[in-house]
């Protein structure tokens, strides 16, 4: 039975990969950042928290990383914990660096100590192409925005330098907008989706949001662990954007979703420029020309069915909340 360990468990991607790779006859560990409150309710909203066992780490101390690493033995290691807001970062820098960046370098040299052989995904990000010209590929330079994109670049190309210059195992997926039901409500398309809700639902009257004419690849982030699993299996490692290659504005997300419940988004939105970012990025549009041919994935959920899938998990949320726990209905 392989073993993997898998570093934000408790976020979005993390509960979907564990998930998986449950499903794939995987021993998961799921690695969780000790904390007053514990957040496992997307572990428990997809039914595999019982699957897995947790384990305490903090990617800003070596130790706690090592330990990890010596609990679990894993194959595999899926390093998809981050502070990973984009807004956020340009208030917490410094600490987007130490964890989004300096805590990847820490895992990998944590992995190198340990056992050189246990192979290693990093979680990149669209957001290091920043207003690179569209279609963003392999071949496109990198021009990030925000001190997140800044430090996740840094993630890269330090995991390619161990790759490199241990010939370790390692790999990055520059994977594109991705969303779900569990996404956190710190993201636009949550924001957008569960205000559909509660507004459907009476509780609100309006949404407020900052630039509408955003340009985003969103796909869904059930297909998207797949495609991490897919780069752990080749026989070299290597680097991939994971993206629908298409693209829409947030506009366009807005009129979908408030179309699900046969509302106009038009009476509903509100522009309110604090929400707009120092240094937006505009355009993202994902070629995932090269994961198609060399690792056989293609994205499986389109635009609508996405859209349609997050307001009726919202919808549902709200008309019952019995079925879900406190964390999951905390934004009524």
């Amino acid at each position: 039975m392989k073993r993997a360990f898998i570093t934000g468990v408790t976020g979005q991607d993390g509960a979907y990969l564990a998930k998986f790779l449950v499903s794939k006859g995987y021993k998961v560990f799921g690695g969780y950042r000790r904390g007053s409150t514990r957040n496992f309710w997307r572990l428990h909203y997809l039914d595999v928290k019982k699957d897995i066992e947790l384990v305490p780490i903090d990617l800003i101390d070596q130790t706690s990383i090592i330990q990890a690493l010596k609990l679990s033995e894993p194959d595999e290691v899926y390093n998809l914990a981050a502070q990973s807001f984009v807004g956020v970062s340009f208030d917490e820098a410094i600490a987007t660096g130490e964890v989004s960046g300096l805590g990847v370098t820490r895992i990998l040299d944590s992995i190198r100590i340990v056992n050189p052989k246990i192979k290693f995904y990093q979680a990149s990000t669209s957001e290091m192409f920043g207003d690179a010209l569209p279609p963003q590929g392999m071949d496109t330079p990198f021009m990030p925005n925000s001190p997140y994109a800044t430090a996740k670049l840094y993630a890269h190309w330090v995991t390619k330098s161990y790759r490199k210059g241990y010939g370790m195992y390692t790999c990055c997926g520059i994977l594109f907008n991705h969303e779900s039901p569990i996404r956190g409500i710190e993201f636009v398309t949550k924001k957008i989706t569960d205000g559909v809700a509660r507004i459907k639902m009476g509780f609100i009257d309006k949404i407020y949001l900052g630039n509408l004419d955003a340009k985003r690849d969103w796909g869904f982030a059930g297909d998207y662990v797949e495609a991490m699993w897919k780069m752990m299996g080749q026989s070299t490692p290597d680097d991939f954007v994971i993206a629908t290659g298409e693209s829409h504005t947030v506009r366009e997300f807005c009129e979908e979703a408030f179309s699900c419940v046969q509302l106009d988004y038009k009476k509903y939105v509100e522009v309110d420029k604090k929400f707009f970012r120092p240094n937006d990025v505009h355009y993202l549009l994902g070629d995932p020309s090269k994961a198609k041919k060399e690792l056989g994935w293609e994205p499986k959920t389109k635009f609508k069915a996405l859209v349609k899938m997050m307001v009726e998990a919202d919808l549902e949320k709200y008309k019952n909340p019995a079925k879900f726990t406190e964390h999951f209905i905390k934004h009524i």
